[in-house]
């Protein structure tokens, strides 16, 4: 059974940073490694909206409001990945969830429950 767990989350201040970590469990090494790692947001009253990912060829994309605040990465053996969030505003408050999707041979998806962030205004 695959299971991800997201944590780091809590209160900071405008301006502030967090550092958010997503372990894995129940995949395979082979698997993760050739899987796409995601980081999602969501605001509260809105759409889940990607942040930032990272491909099995070890590159990076943001959404343009992540750019240059926002810095995600992967650990293959360690099979977590983390995002690490500075300059943070009040509009970053919100859900963030890390998944993985992997789709050679066949689509497979898996989300983590979430950890809460707060930005202070």
């Amino acid at each position: 059974q695959v299971q991800l767990v997201e944590s780091g989350g809590g209160l900071a201040q405008a301006g502030g940073a967090l550092k958010l970590t997503c372990t894995t469990s129940g995949i395979s090494g082979i698997i993760f490694d050739l899987s796409t790692v995601f980081w999602s947001h969501q605001a509260p009253g809105k759409q889940r909206v990607l942040v930032a990912a990272v491909d099995s060829g070890h590159v990076a994309h943001y959404e343009d409001s992540a750019k240059g605040r926002f810095t995600i990465s992967r650990d293959n053996l360690a099979k977590t990945l983390t995002l690490q969030m500075n300059a943070l505003k009040p509009e970053d408050t919100g859900l963030y969830y890390c998944s993985t999707k992997y789709t050679a041979g066949g689509l497979k998806e898996y989300w983590g429950q979430g950890t809460q962030v707060t930005v202070a205004s």
